[in-house]
């Protein structure tokens, strides 16, 4: 009786989520096109990140080969940008990493996946408002501060912030209200800002190539030192030291300072997952929302690279500022009027970064209230077909996260629950590609038959002509499978051998963080490295699905592999405070779960309505439900076929 129940309760958790292959219509208003996804995904990530972090960087890890840095953090990102462009393609629905999760590996954790993006992008939203609320009070004298400091005090220290930021608040509800009105003049919003900030970033890149002295890549730290010491210049407000000069040259740090860069950098990077939001509102999302991330994550590259080369020559590293990098470049060289263009670069960023994470934040919320893990009510659509309760739900929670917490602290767990994203899209690109896909073939040819040879129906197909032979387990069968078409035997070892990797992944990566150098962790490492080797080994010799899709990641297993283990050790250098609040930010979610969403599931709900009824049988016996991604492919390259043929004709 317990086992039964354990079980039962066990298949709720990991059931996944099953559409009707004829429900493609969109609730939503499919308004928006590549440009409109490429400026989302290029406003999104090119944010204040290329205004600030640039400089401080450079000054403390990189110097002037953090063009590497860049270089390194953007080749983790495409290799999550590629998973994200695969499930793009194969599920073009709202949802994000949230809803490939549920297609793949189960409703439990996809709720927590939805869960932590939302936190993410709630976090994002409000510390982005507030930066730029600083941002603005700064170019006017600070009197926002002065005000709030004055009349609205905070007396909590370490909980709550000094002062309510008031026009943090006004910011986040105006963006709101644009959201609420319409998404297609949202994304008109924010290709203006994208435009100006891409134009003010050209002008810094054209000033570093006037401006700059390229010596400033080859500083003799000796030099500097006695420069400093036997010159009458004013040095007072900053004298280099030994150590903030690192070995000199174009690597002052070494390689370490490059790679610790990179860590750093990785995080400018964010924001592309938006795109994934997009699907039910984008023309042609199997092929946009492929070229929107993969463009983003490129055009966003280049300007880091450039952004991050022309600073570098305009100004030695070791005296470039934390904070503000660019203005202090300008006056360095000469060009102090070139800082209000800076401002208006730097306030468009943020406007766009802003936009970017309240963007996809009502879309996460409407699709797990669509599906019932969260409350019904926040699915609710307006005439102008946007989520309107999801978004001022959104903007709501933002506003007061904006209005109270200072948010330092909680930055970090946007990382978290972005990385998780990460982390687990790339998981359920591997197990998907090598699952068989044959029942989609039966549904296409039972619904593109016109007239059945000897009067077999739509309930009698062949079973011959679905599956290839049976298999049966053998070591054999891992290193040399006897079908080249995936199988249900195939499929499960890949499954098995992507859950072993996961949690060889989790080892790997607390190893190499917490045990250093250290002999035993060594070992350890070398014993998980192996074992990793030979599990992908297995899964690269399994057969791959043929569906055709518009974009497909290449070199499987191993880039995704990669990028898992990219993002879980990325995860493990966050502090223990952190994951504490994440494990109660969890604590919250699972009592929502299992208080409202396991029972209101709208998976729950079918499964108590009836059984499932197919379009077809097989034998006599109804077809395994298989996802939506898949039985939409088979529709898609069926429809393709047909009009080739007409062509043809």
């Amino acid at each position: 009786m317990i086992l039964a129940k354990l079980k039962d309760v066990g298949k709720q958790l990991l059931r996944v989520k099953v559409v009707d292959c004829n429900a493609e219509d969109s609730r939503l208003c499919r308004c928006l096109n590549t440009f409109d996804l490429v400026a989302l995904g290029v406003g999104s990530t090119l944010g204040a990140g290329v205004y600030v972090l640039a400089g401080a960087v450079a000054r403390s890890s990189s110097g002037p080969a953090i063009v590497l840095s860049f270089l390194i953090a953007a080749l983790a990102s495409v290799l999550a940008g590629l998973c994200y462009a695969e499930f793009g393609a194969r599920v073009p629905k709202t949802g994000s990493a949230y809803l490939y999760s549920y297609v793949t590996v189960g409703e439990l954790w996809a709720f927590i996946t939805g869960w932590n993006l939302i936190l993410s992008y709630i976090i994002g939203t409000s510390s982005v408002a507030r930066a730029w609320s600083a941002t603005f009070d700064e170019l006017i004298g600070r009197h926002i501060e002065i005000f709030c400091r004055r009349y609205m005090t905070i007396n909590a220290p370490g909980i709550l912030a000094e002062y309510p930021d008031i026009f943090a608040v006004f910011i986040i509800l105006i963006l709101t209200g644009l959201l609420v009105f319409g998404v297609k003049e949202s994304a008109m919003v924010n290709k203006v800002f994208t435009c100006i900030n891409v134009l003010v970033l050209l002008f810094v890149v054209i000033s570093g190539m006037v401006k700059g002295n390229l010596e400033n890549w080859d500083v003799n730290p000796e030099k500097v030192l006695n420069f400093t010491r036997n010159s009458s210049h004013n040095m007072t407000d900053y004298l280099p030291t030994k150590e903030s000069l690192g070995q000199g040259g174009f690597m002052p740090f070494g390689f370490s300072g490059v790679l610790s860069g990179a860590a750093t950098c990785f995080y400018a990077f964010i924001g592309f997952d938006c795109i994934a939001t997009t699907g039910e509102e984008v023309k042609n999302p199997q092929r946009a929302i492929p070229v929107g991330i993969v463009a983003s994550l490129l055009i966003c590259f280049v300007a880091y690279f450039c952004v991050s080369a022309a600073l570098t020559v305009m100004m030695p590293y070791y005296l470039l500022d934390r904070n503000s990098p660019l203005p202090v470049a300008f006056k360095y060289v000469g060009w102090e009027g070139a800082t209000y263009a800076v401002a208006i670069g730097s306030l468009c960023a943020l406007s766009t970064s802003l936009l970017g994470s309240l963007f996809p934040l009502p879309r996460i919320i409407f699709a797990m209230a669509r599906d019932g893990l969260l409350f019904s009510f926040m699915a609710r659509i307006s005439k102008r077909k946007t989520p309107i309760i999801s978004t001022l739900v959104a903007g709501l929670l933002s506003a007061v996260m904006a209005f109270l917490f200072d948010l330092k602290d909680l930055v970090d767990l946007m990382s978290i629950g972005t990385l998780l994203a990460y982390t687990l899209v790339a998981a359920c690109v591997l197990v998907l590609r090598y699952q068989p896909v044959q029942p989609s073939a039966a549904y296409e040819m039972a619904n593109t038959q016109e007239e059945p040879d000897n009067n077999e129906s739509c309930s009698e197909v062949n079973m011959d002509m679905l599956y290839p032979p049976a298999d049966r387990f053998s070591i054999r069968n891992l290193f040399c499978p006897s079908n080249t078409e995936p199988s249900r035997l195939s499929g499960s070892i890949v499954n098995v051998c992507t859950s072993i990797l996961g949690v060889l992944v989790f080892v790997f990566s607390i190893v190499a963080v917490h045990g250093g150098m250290a002999p035993w962790s060594l070992t350890i490492l070398t014993i998980v490295t192996v074992t990793c080797l030979v599990l992908c080994g297995i899964v690269c010799r399994q057969p791959q699905s043929r569906t055709k899709l518009a974009f497909k990641v290449p070199l499987l297993p191993f880039l995704p592999v990669v990028s898992m283990f990219i993002n879980v050790y990325l995860m493990m250098q966050l502090g223990g405070g952190t994951w504490l609040r994440f494990a109660i930010w969890m604590a919250l979610g699972f009592v929502i779960y299992f208080g409202y969403g396991i029972r209101n599931s709208a998976e729950a709900t079918s499964n108590k309505s009836g059984p499932y009824k197919p379009a077809c049988t097989i034998k006599g016996e109804p077809m395994t439900k298989e996802k939506e991604a898949f039985l939409r492919d088979g529709q898609s390259a069926a429809a393709d076929d047909e009009d080739e043929d007409d062509d043809e004709d």
